[in-house]
């Protein structure tokens, strides 16, 4: 049995941005990983992935991308090597292939509360850091188990590339950044797409000249803190933006996938066997999308009047509202008539913590917390949407959330640090 000052369960982004700091204040932790480092972007993304944030956003505490293509996007093994490489930048005290089963208070112990057990062994701990991310696992909805049997069913970690599915055409449940990415790819290998389409965050991937990231990041809205957004939990759960990374910078919404032929339809409502219902909701989402942008812009252009930004961005431009495009759509769909033979669910994610013995998560199963700092003294979580600020679930935002948690751990632990700690671990 080995004991530690703290545990950090999960080696990714938010992980090693944690071990980083707690390094640079000499506080002895571990850190604790099922597979290898940032082993959910090795081994539960597709082939094709690129990161939606610009390269010169993918930054971690003393350490940061440094190549030649700073407004470019990062591909999925140009990731994992970064997050590699950042593990070798400092002395980053990991266990891979070690997965946690257990998490529990140890009432026997005096000072080493936590009773961690793996399946390499067991760990007293006097803290916890749970860095096992926002997207853990993702959610499908309960009317799946209605669907065909003879349709195969795939989930976005599962899915690789068009050439896994069954040949034929697809039926693409969820318009957020997954969703739309995946409709696009397999559209575009030749299979016909029925996108299924709810709420979701329309956003131009450049607007004025300037990505949409370079815009948020100007005008402080990804530093926005939950105390300063209507409601948090709204904001919390909202989708993901309409967004891809690609080297040409296009925009990629719903308009585009109508002209590439995708077939959009509104929100899946319910299945029966081969038959599937869709909502006659599709103008009023994409009309609330328009709406948001608009606003969005809107916004984005008064930063541009206020802030002096003339002669770094272009013209204010044109607005065109994708509504009208899509008045009509199928509400009723027999998927043996259309002839399709595979779905994918790209219904967002859920977290799961069967590995915690203690009471922290509250009637949905979401972990109570105040900016990371949970009800059970002791017990932290990095990386969850909208932490402390709208990035907190960014590779750009876990940094800042690390270095706060980092001085509630030294403090607790009644060690002191200085102006020289203080910079070190400055974001």
């Amino acid at each position: 049995m080995r004991r530690t000052d703290v545990v950090i369960v999960g080696g990714g982004q938010a992980g090693l941005a944690m071990s980083r700091c707690l390094s640079n204040l000499r506080i002895e932790h571990v850190v604790l990983e099922r597979g290898q480092v940032a082993e959910r972007w090795r081994s539960e993304r597709w082939d094709s992935l690129r990161l939606l944030t610009p390269n010169w956003m993918t930054r971690l505490p003393g350490f940061q991308y440094d190549g030649p293509d700073p407004d470019g996007f990062m591909t999925r093994d140009e990731l994992v090597a970064f997050f590699e490489g950042y593990a070798r930048s400092f002395p980053a005290p990991l266990e891979t292939d070690t997965s946690v089963e257990a998490i529990d208070t140890d009432v026997e112990a005096s000072d080493h509360r936590f009773l961690v057990t793996t399946t390499r062994g067991v760990w007293h701990a006097r803290n916890i850091v749970l860095a096992t991310g926002y997207s853990d696992r993702p959610l499908v909805p309960a009317m799946a188990s209605q669907l065909d049997g003879g349709l195969l069913q795939v989930v976005p970690s599962e899915y690789r590339s068009p050439a896994a599915l069954p040949d034929g055409p697809v039926l693409v449940v969820g318009a957020s950044a997954t969703g739309i990415q995946l409709a696009d790819e397999i559209q575009a290998s030749g299979r016909q797409v029925v996108l299924s389409t709810g709420q979701h965050l329309r956003v131009p991937r450049r607007y004025r000249g300037r990505d949409i990231m370079w815009w948020l990041d100007r005008a402080g809205i990804l530093d926005e803190t939950k105390e300063s957004v209507y409601d948090v939990e709204t904001s919390r759960h909202a989708p993901s933006f309409q967004l891809v990374g690609r080297p040409d910078h296009a925009t990629l919404d719903l308009q585009r996938l109508r002209r590439s032929g995708v077939l959009v339809v509104g929100r899946l409502t319910a299945i029966d066997g081969h038959r599937l219902r869709f909502d006659d909701d599709l103008v009023k989402t994409t009309a609330g999308a328009d709406a948001k942008l608009a606003s969005l812009l809107s916004r984005l252009d008064r930063v541009a009047d206020t802030t002096g930004l003339d002669g770094l961005v272009d013209e204010p431009e044109p607005f065109e509202p994708l509504w009208p495009g899509f008045v009509e759509a199928p509400t009723d769909f027999d998927v043996r008539t259309a002839d399709i033979h595979s779905v994918v669910w790209a219904t967002g994610y859920r977290r799961t913590y069967p590995w915690l013995k203690m009471p922290l998560l509250d009637s949905r199963g979401e972990l109570r917390h105040h900016g990371g700092v949970t009800p059970c003294a002791g017990v932290y979580a990095i990386g969850l949407s909208f932490q402390r600020t709208r990035k907190s679930a960014f590779i750009d935002g876990v940094g800042a959330d690390a270095h706060v948690l980092a001085r509630y751990i030294a403090a607790r632990l009644g060690q002191h640090y200085d102006s020289i700690h203080d910079s070190a671990i400055a974001v």
